[in-house]
Formats: structure tokens, sequence, C-alpha cells
């Protein structure tokens, strides 16, 4: 495994040597982040322009080798809490494990063994004591929330204590196409945003920055707000965050990053809808 200091604003996918496991720093999550990717291929059926991932395609991942992912998990686990990786390789103050996420070099739920790798990482959790301390997370578009086999995987996340963050840039589709690459018009995606957040604990994770030297539109803004307001009850919250790695997509010279001061006082309406709102420069 490699002996490189882990930081916040690099999440290599690849820092650990293995296939689906990798750990990162998440500023988020505030500690070291257990990653499973199961797109290995750096294929996505989205493709945002800020996306970190390198040579970003269209498509799916190829088949799972389950059990290389839970031989992987197992390994990185046993570092963690026997080895010297805490030390080694994690600044002192973030040297917790926090989570497991699923998120890695596209969209996870795009595997068919999605649901069965959430009971990977369940049953390995559990073998080592960690099933109260380590949250399991999804990071998703929700484009897939309509298929029962990710209904399955995020209800079994939402039984195990976990919660799902669900990404939310845009609230017209004219921002979800210029933002995401994605053709999903605002009521579907609010129809599976409620149907996330019927099966598991559900953040709304938004990326707001700089397109062209201008911040957010107002109109966009203001779309965003009426996206959620009808949901905001049923929603665990909203994660505001900027930039803190550079896009590898082409647009990335268009694309500038927003202050903490900026992110505030966007947070000041989302939080009059009643929900908590967590603010990441």
């Amino acid at each position: 495994m490699s002996r490189i200091l882990l930081k916040t604003d690099d999440h290599s996918r690849d820092s650990a040597g293995m296939r689906y496991v990798y750990p990162v720093i998440s500023r988020r999550a505030g500690g070291v982040s257990i990653g499973i990717n199961l797109n290995p291929n750096n294929a996505c059926n989205w493709r945002c322009i800020y996306c970190q991932v390198p040579d970003l395609k269209r498509g799916g991942p190829p088949p799972i080798d389950l059990g290389l992912l839970e031989q992987e998990l197992n390994d990185f686990l046993h570092a963690a809490i026997t080895g010297d990786f805490m030390t080694a390789r994690v600044p002192a103050g973030a040297r917790r494990l926090v989570d497991v996420a699923f998120s890695g070099n596209g969209e996870p739920t795009s595997a068919a063994e999605f649901s069965t790798t959430v009971g990977i990482v369940e049953r390995t959790l559990a073998s080592y004591g960690l099933t109260d301390s380590v949250v399991i997370r999804l990071i998703t578009n929700g484009s897939l929330l309509d298929r029962k086999y990710v209904q399955s995987g995020i209800a079994q996340i939402g039984r195990a204590g976990g919660e799902v963050w669900f990404k939310l840039d845009a609230g017209t589709a004219a921002g979800m196409a210029r933002i995401n690459g994605t053709r999903a018009r605002p009521e579907v995606v609010a129809r599976r945003l409620a149907c996330c957040a019927g099966l598991a604990p559900t953040w709304i994770q938004t990326c707001l920055f700089r397109l062209d030297g201008e911040p957010p539109l107002a109109q966009e803004f203001r779309a965003y707000l009426a996206l959620l307001a009808p949901l905001a009850q049923t929603l665990a919250g909203v994660h505001l965050y900027s930039l803190a790695r550079p896009s590898l997509q082409k647009e990335a010279p268009r694309l500038g990053r927003l202050d903490a001061a900026w992110l505030e006082q966007a947070a000041g309406p989302i939080r009059k809808l009643g929900l908590a709102v967590r603010v990441s420069p």
C-alpha cells in the first residue's frame, strides 16, 4: 500500500493500489472515508463539468468481482485498525474512520451488483465491530432510483443506519443539462428524491461555482429552492460546497470557486425552508 500522506484536495482512487477500495480524507465527513469505486473503468451516465475523474466516458461499469471487493475492504480495514496506516498516511487531526462511501469514478448504482455490495460492506464492518461507529454512505446522482435493485440497496443502507448524499446542482432542466450533462427533468428528479428519502436519511449535495466568471443565476437558484420546498420535511439537510479540486473536464478553464461568504449567503434561503445546511467552501 502506498505511503503517500493523504490530503483533502487529493481523492485519487488508486491511492491504496486496489481496484475497488480507496481511502480519502473527506472534509465533509470529517475524517478518513473508505471509498468503494464500482466504476473502475471511469464510466458514468452523467458528465458533470466539474468532475475530477480523468478520461471520463459515458457508460456503466464492468461486472464487479465481489470476492475481490470483499478481500480489499477486509485488507484495508485490517491495515487501518491494526497496522500503521493512520499514523503513516493520515494527518493527526483526521485519524478516525468515519464512513464507507459508495462513490468512485461513476454512478455507483449503475452496477447491477450494487445491493449485493452493500451487504458485503455491512457484513465486513460488523466483523470488525464497526457497525455503530462507521457509517455506510451512498453518494449518487439519483438517476437510477426507479430500479428495484437500487431501491433495495438504499433500503439496506437505511436499515443499517447509513445515509444517502443525493446530487442536486440545479433546479431547471436547462441547468441540469449544462452542469451535469443529463436530460433529467426537475419533476422526475423530485420524484426520485422523495423515493430515496423514504428509504434512507437523505442529504442533498449541491456544488456551486462560477461559470465564465459568473455565480449561479438567480432564476436557477429560485428553481432549485422551489424543487426542494415540498420535500424539505423529508430530507436530512443540504451540503453546500464549491470546487475543492480542479475539474478534469474540458470546461475546467471556465470554472471558478465561490468563497465561504457567498455560500453562507446562499444557505440562508435554504435554511428558511426548514432544512439544515452544512457549508464546505
